[in-house]
């Protein structure tokens, strides 16, 4: 077991690895016919940039491939030696990364948290909007203080969004990971933003978490109402 543990640990695998994950999203969206709501979300997003934007954790893997041109964006990726996977992946599909992760239940505090947090930060001053799962790790559907923390510090708006597709597979783990299949109708779904004034206190910010949990999940369920709703020509 050692031994296949050192193997799958190389960085050539995970490299291999990488590009296999990104050439398959690829694939799923070319492949996907897409729909939005709102409709004009891509100008939106345009015109407020930088922005935070959330998802649920493993909800997450079709959203790249959602546009066809992502400007100045990077995402939160583990350190974990899986996430050296996603790493990859994200950089060929032309994705930019920050490392790091850690129970953000109070603000990315441990773990590499406190990194990932100045290096999200230094990205949305910099420009770039900044993409990750607003999940409390290994608590599905709840939203961490972190990522409101992390709005409060940069100024900037924090968009819940869902991308689903009518094709997948869900994975029996805690955050019931989709796998997205080829050749199916995807919705994505953006609710309105959530915006944390610099001066707000615990009470307010605890209120703006629940507020943006909700958010999350009322975009998740459109999403799949969109594609799982019947429709011709399927």
């Amino acid at each position: 077991m050692q031994p296949l543990k050192h193997i799958v640990r190389q960085r050539w695998i995970k490299v291999t690895a990488g590009v296999a994950v990104a050439e398959y999203l690829r694939l799923v969206g070319k492949t996907t016919r897409f729909i939005f709501e709102p409709e004009d979300i891509h100008d939106r997003l345009d015109a407020e940039t930088p922005v935070i934007l959330a998802t649920w954790h493993g909800q997450h893997l079709l959203a790249p491939t959602a546009r066809k041109v992502w400007r100045r964006m990077k995402v939160l990726v583990s350190r974990h030696h899986d996430g050296d996977i996603n790493a990859v992946a994200a950089t060929r599909l032309g994705l930019g990364t920050i490392r790091g992760s850690g129970n953000h239940r109070s603000g990315f505090l441990h773990k590499g948290g406190v990194a990932a947090f100045q290096g999200m930060l230094g990205a949305l001053a910099d420009g770039y909007s900044v993409a990750l799962s607003a999940d409390v790790p290994k608590i599905s559907r709840v939203a961490g203080l972190g990522i409101i923390k992390l709005a409060q510090a940069s100024g900037r708006p924090i968009y819940a969004g869902a991308v689903a597709s009518n094709r997948r597979l869900v994975l029996d783990n805690w955050d019931h990971t989709t796998i997205n299949l080829p050749f199916g109708r995807a919705a994505g779904v953006a609710a309105e933003p959530v915006n944390v004034p610099a001066d707000a206190d615990a009470a307010a910010l605890e209120e703006l978490r629940r507020l943006l949990e909700d958010r999350l999940t009322a975009a998740t369920r459109r999403a799949y109402e969109l594609v799982d709703r019947p429709h011709r020509g399927d």
